[in-house]
């Protein structure tokens, strides 16, 4: 399972058109399943993600975690963190789970960032979407597990 993260002062999802979450001050999550992926490992990141201080205290330290700051989080299911361009020119997605596996994976993770009395926005699972975001610092960072 991979996440990437992004400190956004703002983000915004799109579907059809229509806009379909928003969130303030936050995270932005890419979440990305593979075929071997778990309940256990989706729980595990989940908890991470919550935890990770990325958010600046009163000296500018990043010292703070999401539940700290009590901000929002906008996730954003995406497949093509498991894109394989070792060969040719275009991305192989072999690696990437099976709908299915993916979307229950992907709804445990933001259930249990909810059961954190977290507000979770979500995009539409499978859908063409735009993402709109403006990343705070910038903050990018990728987790695996």
């Amino acid at each position: 399972m991979k996440a990437l993260i992004q400190r956004v002062k703002e983000a915004a999802v799109e579907a059809g058109g229509e806009e379909v979450s928003r969130i303030g001050t936050g995270l932005l999550i890419l979440l990305g399943v593979t075929h071997s992926d778990s309940e256990e490992e989706a729980v595990s990141l989940a908890d991470k993600v919550a935890k990770l201080r990325i958010f600046e205290d009163e000296g500018g330290k990043m010292n703070l975690s999401l539940i700290d700051v009590r901000g929002e989080l906008l996730v954003v299911s995406q497949f093509t963190l498991y894109a394989d361009c070792a060969r040719g020119r275009r991305p192989s997605f072999i690696g990437a789970a099976e709908p299915e596996q993916a979307e229950r994976l992907y709804d445990l993770f933001c259930s249990y960032l909810e059961n954190m009395n977290l507000s979770v926005k979500k995009g539409i699972f499978g859908a063409k979407m735009l993402v709109k975001l403006t990343n705070e610092g910038p903050v990018t960072i990728i987790l695996e597990k």
